[in-house]
């Protein structure tokens, strides 16, 4: 039997490694597609990209694992039935779930290993790669002066070329803007021809000016000075240092978005959705007392009323009797209670939008946690519908397996996006949408392991051709029959 096994887990390992390395591979591709723009053109040196693909290559494991399983599985098994090994184990009494067993163990190895990595690897990584992308993103581009253009990256300064050489350093016709000061344009420097150049390790931005001038308005005269008064600098050689500090990645604290749920283990998702439960409850509880104050009239029993009036009511009649002489009395009244009824509302809107909010951030919340648990067993999952399907369609390689591989992984994208959507929207239970995607693919599964168990041709033609055949036998039979009696 640990023959079997061999040949099982021989068959199953290479295509398992390849298509792992394939997803995570295509994965990274569409990252750096989606943020070409903001990743490249920043000269951050070649060990910050390493680290954030390294980072997102952890993320995007949950990802790749169930469908990395789904196609080996699909393709193993296939294989196996294809080279008609999986009819000569059977013919040898050997059962379904014998063969199967190998994988099945390795598979449920590969579920345990998941949670772990789900619940403690995956939040690291999210926070270190989103963190990092973040500050890619925000770091300015590398230094690229265009001709005819003000170029104003750089802190302080405004600069326009006119002429740029192909050796990138060589400027003709240069005006430079210092607003280091923040005057206003009180100091521009005007120059025939400059070198560009960096020094210290790129630290700083040399201009090496020829035949230029200083023009320099004076900040401090006086109002009753001359308001044409300016300082004039001839040069023919002047430098002028720029710190390019403004293009350096800078490190934004973690903390930052520590508190995301993606970047949140089961325990810390636990303990945010007690503290979001206590604080809707909180919420409600405070707007029913808040509220009062809009209800003037409940808000002192009315046998208190009486009592603090010493059942003195006498006066209320005259005084009702002497205000509806006067219409023009009732009309402040009836302002009074619109108003008090526009502030009620303005108040029940606004918290109730406070109140969505929480309510929204507890169903991310739970839904994570949940999620800890359904990217594990999607990986059982995967091998449930694969390993049958493998063996019904007898077809190895990356042919038939890569399509019908890729639909389930499609299939369970969309179910779980849209469980996700409708549990945010409140439409169902939090715990259906977080787990209707593996509960119809599970059954679906089901499904396909009763055919197997069952050799059925279901993925070939003359199986189609004889239910065809059968169908229109029974409908001429009944024909001829009718036929008969009439």
């Amino acid at each position: 039997m640990r023959k079997i096994d061999k040949l099982v887990l021989n068959a199953f390992w290479g295509p398992f490694v390849l298509t792992f390395l394939i997803v995570i591979f295509i994965f990274l591709l569409r990252l750096v597609l989606f943020y070409f723009a903001d990743l490249f053109g920043k000269d951050l040196g070649a060990t910050v990209y390493v680290e954030l693909f390294f980072y997102f290559s952890l993320i995007t494991v949950p990802l790749a694992m169930p469908l990395s399983i789904l196609l080996s599985s699909l393709m193993t098994f296939g294989k196996l039935g294809e080279n008609f090994e999986l009819t000569a184990l059977k013919s040898a009494g050997i059962s379904i779930f014998r063969i199967f067993r190998p994988i099945f163990v390795t598979t449920v190895l590969i579920s345990i290993f998941m949670f772990w990595f789900v619940n403690v690897a995956l939040p690291w990584a999210n926070l270190k790669g989103w963190s990092l992308l973040y500050d890619i993103k925000t770091t300015k581009t590398t230094l690229n002066i265009k001709e005819g253009i003000f170029y104003n990256d750089l802190p302080g300064y405004s600069i326009k070329v006119a002429k740029k050489f192909p050796d990138n350093k060589t400027l003709k016709s240069l005006i430079i803007y210092d607003h280091t000061g923040n005057d206003g344009n009180r100091h521009v420097t005007v120059a025939d021809s400059a070198q560009m150049y960096t020094i210290l390790d790129r630290k700083y931005l040399i201009f090496e000016l020829f035949n230029g001038k200083d023009y320099i308005e004076d900040a401090d005269r006086g109002p009753g000075n001359d308001l044409s008064e300016l300082a004039i600098h001839s040069f023919k050689r002047s430098k002028i240092v720029m710190s390019l500090s403004g293009f350096d990645l800078q490190k934004t604290e973690e903390n930052q978005f520590a508190h995301h749920q993606i970047m949140r283990n089961n325990n810390q998702l636990a303990d945010d959705a007690d503290s979001l439960s206590r604080n809707i409850s909180n919420m409600k509880k405070g707007f029913s007392l808040a509220s009062s104050v809009y209800y003037v009239y409940f808000r002192k029993p009315v046998g208190a009323s009486l009592r603090s009036m010493n059942h003195n009511t006498k006066w209320i009649g005259p005084k009702i009797a002497e205000k509806t002489k006067n219409s023009k009395d009732y009309r402040p009244m009836e302002e009074l209670a619109k108003q008090e009824v526009q502030n009620l509302i303005a108040f029940g809107q606004t918290n109730e939008v406070n109140l969505a909010e929480r309510v929204t951030e507890l169903k991310k919340t739970d839904l994570e946690w949940h999620h800890k648990f359904t990217n594990s067993l999607a990986v059982l999952v995967m091998f449930l519908i694969g390993a049958p399907l493998g063996a019904i369609i007898k077809k190895g390689g990356f042919g038939i397996p890569v399509v019908v591989a890729v639909s389930f992984f499609i299939l369970m994208y969309i179910l779980t996006q849209q469980g996700d959507k409708m549990a945010k929207e409140g439409k169902v239970l939090v715990e259906i949408g977080a787990w209707i995607s593996n509960g119809i693919l599970a059954l679906i599964g089901a499904y396909f392991l009763n055919i197997a168990l069952k050799d059925s041709r279901l993925f070939e033609s003359d199986f189609y051709k004889i239910l065809w055949d059968r169908i229109k036998s029974y409908w001429e039979n009944r024909r001829n029959k009718i036929s008969s009696k009439a």
